[in-house]
């Protein structure tokens, strides 16, 4: 059955290749806190995750233009422009900005997409988190790189994963899903020493790639998965065992 989506980081590296791969079943509505670069023929809303006027402004908006609104999927990436140090380069103010952008923008949208479903009575929320929300980093692979897992990484995609269950137990008893996924790593041009040792851990040798993340979305978003709820489903080749 095709539903009205709204994908929230839709301009992004995943968030492009899912609109790619949704739009063919569903009507999907593109949001994100900048204009598209590209031309696309989903419609696009300008939303800020961390202000909830913006998140507010969407709903209301999308459902005066397209009446309900049945599954929002949140693979937004908010951040400073000084993030990604070393644990020991960051500033708590840093730290906490962070924090504030990334976890507290996923708050604001289970939160007000929570009461629009419950005020609409349905609903579907997904939400991505990450395997360094599930399991800590692997330094090693990081070794002889500039690259590093960033401490702030670890402390959202954790926190998202515990929010998923949170509003997960406040929909007990109505027919609001509320789910996450957490992909493992996306090949995005990576120094290849990292690329290389990161891939030695997974089934097929290799990072993932974004269209890898379609399967697992489609299935959360279609009414096969109306089972689901509460969990936090990990994407990642086998990189977590």
């Amino acid at each position: 059955m095709s539903k009205n989506i709204i994908l929230i980081g839709s301009e992004g590296l995943i968030g492009s290749e899912l609109v790619r791969e949704l739009k063919s079943a569903h009507k999907v509505i593109r949001a994100d806190i900048s204009a598209p670069k590209n031309n696309n023929d989903a419609p696009f809303y300008e939303v800020d995750i961390a202000s909830e006027q913006s998140v507010e402004s969407l709903i209301k908006n999308v459902v005066r233009d397209f009446s309900k609104i049945d599954c929002v999927i949140n693979c937004a990436y908010p951040r400073t422009k000084t993030y990604g140090k070393s644990y020991d380069k960051v500033p708590l103010n840093d730290f906490n900005e962070n924090v504030n952008l990334h976890l507290g923008g996923y708050f604001n949208i289970l939160k007000n997409f929570m009461l629009f479903f419950k005020n609409q009575g349905h609903g579907n929320i997904i939400s991505f988190s990450s395997i360094y929300g599930v399991i800590p980093p692997r330094f090693e692979i990081y070794s002889g790189t500039e690259m590093t897992s960033p401490v702030e990484y670890a402390a959202v995609k954790s926190g998202i994963i515990h929010l998923t269950k949170y509003f997960a137990k406040i929909a007990r008893g109505t027919s609001i899903r509320v789910n996450s996924i957490s992909p493992g790593g996306v090949e995005d041009g990576q120094n290849p020493s990292f690329i290389k040792r990161y891939s030695e851990l997974t089934r097929t040798h290799k990072m993932l790639a974004p269209n890898n993340l379609a399967g697992p979305i489609r299935f959360l978003v279609s009414d096969e998965a109306s089972s689901i709820h509460g969990q936090n489903i990990i994407v990642d080749d086998g990189f977590t065992l």
